[in-house]
C-alpha cells in the first residue's frame, strides 16, 4: 500500500463516521419533532380521516365562519416545502406566512410564540424529513367580509399577541416551569380555556394574568377552569389527559381530539408537569359545597320510583343503568353527573349536544376500550330532552338553571344529518 493510500483511508473512514454521526442526529431530531408536534396537536387540525396525515382540509368553525386547515407536508406544490426554517417559524409562531399573508388565529400562533428555539429546530426537520408530502389540495377559506381582508390581521396581531419568549415562574420548580411551558406554547391550553374579549382575543397569555385558563366558551360550549382544579388530585388530571377518563369524569367536545391525538401521545413526565403546574395556578374556583341532604333525596326519589316527576322518569328509563340512582357513575367507566361542571355549566349547550348525539370515549394506548354513550335524539321530543336535562341539573348537588324546549331545539338545528 502506498503513502496516499494510507492517507485516504483514514479519510474515508473519518468522513463515514461523520455521515453516520449526522444521520444519528438527524433521527434524533426527527423524533423529538414528532413528540413536539404530538404536544402542539397539529394532528389533530391538519389531518382529517382518509387523507394522509398533515394533508390539512379539517373544517374548523368559529365565529368568523369556517376556516379550513392547510397542508402541512412538505410537498412543494401545495404544502410547505419550500419554507426556509426562518419562514417556518413565522409561520408558526407569528401567523405569517413567506407572502407577507396572516393566518387566521385559528391557528394558534399567539400561544405558539413561545416555542423555544431549540424545540422549533427540531419540528422544522421533522415536518421536512419525517413526514410524507402530500399533494392534496384542502379547500380554501372563504370568510365574508370583512373578515375576508387578511391585511386586516396585521393590526389584529399588534393589539393582541405578544411575541416575546416564555418566561419561567420565578421560584417554581423545574417540573412546575417543564409544566407552564407545554400548556402556555406548545399545549395552547389558553385558546380554549380563557376567556375572549371582544376582539376574540385570548384575554391572557400566561399565568402572570388570573384571567388566563380561568374558563371560557368554545361554539356555546362552556369551557372550565384550569386554575388548581380543586375537585381533582394530581394523578386524575395525569389519569383525564393520558386515558380522557378518571373517577369523575370523562372527555367530550374538542376535549376529544386533544386527548386521542395529543396529550394521550405525552410522556408520563410531561402529564405530571402539567398536572403540578395547573395545581400550583392561584385564583381556583369555589367548590361547590355537596349538600348531602339533597343527594339523599334524589335517590331516595329514583330508588322509590313512585310519582315520579317527567324528568325523573326519562332520567330512570335512558340514564340510570350507566350513572346509577347516586349520579355517581362507575369510577373511570360511566362519568359521575353529580357535581359535574358540564352539567353545572350556565350554558347547557354541551349538555343538551351530548344527551341528542351521545358521546364516545377515546381509543388511547392505556385505554384502549372506547366506551360509548348513545344519543337520544331520535327517540326523544325537543320537551322530553329539555325536562331530562333540567332534571340532571337540579338534582343531587346539582344547581342550574332549567332547560327549555326551545334551547334543545336551537342546539338540534346544529346536528350534522
Amino acid at each position: 500500500m502506498n503513502i496516499k493510500s494510507l492517507l485516504i483511508a483514514p479519510a474515508l473512514m473519518l468522513g463515514s463516521l461523520a455521515l453516520q454521526a449526522h444521520a444519528e442526529d438527524e433521527a434524533q431530531l426527527i423524533k423529538r419533532g414528532e413528540y413536539l408536534s404530538r404536544l402542539g396537536d397539529c394532528m389533530a387540525c391538519h389531518s382529517v380521516a382518509g387523507k394522509p396525515d398533515y394533508a390539512g382540509g379539517l373544517a374548523i368553525e368559529s365565529n368568523l365562519g369556517t376556516i379550513y386547515s392547510t397542508n402541512i407536508t412538505p410537498d412543494v406544490e401545495h404544502g410547505i416545502g419550500r419554507y426556509s426554517e426562518q419562514q417556518f417559524s413565522d409561520a408558526v409562531r407569528k401567523g405569517v406566512l413567506p407572502d407577507g399573508s396572516r393566518l387566521y388565529p385559528a391557528m394558534p400562533y399567539p400561544d405558539y410564540a413561545k416555542i423555544s428555539d431549540a424545540d422549533l429546530h427540531a419540528l422544522y426537520v421533522y415536518f421536512m424529513k419525517g413526514v410524507q408530502p402530500s399533494s392534496a389540495q384542502p379547500q380554501k377559506t372563504d370568510l365574508s367580509f370583512p373578515f375576508s381582508q387578511r391585511w386586516g390581521m396585521r393590526l389584529w396581531n399588534w393589539a393582541f399577541t405578544d411575541e416575546k419568549p416564555f418566561q419561567p415562574i420565578g421560584g417554581a420548580s423545574a417540573e412546575i416551569n417543564r409544566g407552564a411551558y407545554i400548556v402556555e406554547s406548545l399545549g395552547h391550553c389558553g385558546s380554549c380555556h380563557t376567556p375572549r374579549g371582544l376582539g376574540m382575543n385570548e384575554k391572557a397569555l400566561d399565568s402572570s394574568d388570573a384571567q388566563f385558563l380561568a374558563g371560557g366558551s368554545l361554539n356555546h360550549w362552556d369551557v372550565p377552569s384550569l386554575r388548581g382544579l380543586p375537585r381533582w388530585s394530581t394523578q386524575e388530571i395525569v389519569d383525564y389527559l393520558q386515558t380522557g377518563r378518571n373517577d369523575q369524569a370523562a372527555v367530550g367536545g374538542e376535549m376529544k381530539s386533544v386527548v386521542e391525538h395529543s396529550s394521550s401521545h405525552m410522556t408520563d413526565a410531561d402529564l405530571h408537569a402539567i398536572a403540578a403546574y395547573l395545581k400550583f395556578l392561584g385564583g381556583n374556583p369555589p367548590l361547590q359545597a355537596a349538600n348531602v341532604q339533597k343527594q339523599q333525596a334524589t335517590e331516595a326519589t329514583l330508588t322509590a320510583a313512585k310519582n315520579l316527576s317527567e324528568g325523573e322518569r326519562l332520567y330512570l328509563d335512558n340514564c340510570g343503568a350507566c350513572h346509577f340512582v347516586t349520579g355517581k357513575g362507575a369510577p373511570g367507566v360511566f362519568p359521575a353527573l353529580d357535581q359535574a361542571s358540564i352539567v353545572n355549566a350556565q350554558d347547557p349547550t354541551g349538555l343538551i349536544h351530548t344527551i341528542l348525539v351521545g358521546a364516545q370515549q377515546p381509543f388511547t394506548a392505556k385505554a384502549p376500550s372506547t366506551l360509548a354513550m348513545p344519543g337520544f335524539g331520535q327517540r326523544l321530543s325537543d320537551d322530553e330532552v329539555a325536562k331530562l336535562a333540567t332534571f340532571i341539573r337540579q338534582g343531587w348537588s346539582n344547581n342550574a338553571p332549567a332547560v327549555t324546549g326551545d334551547q334543545v331545539a336551537d342546539v338540534r338545528k346544529t346536528l350534522k344529518p
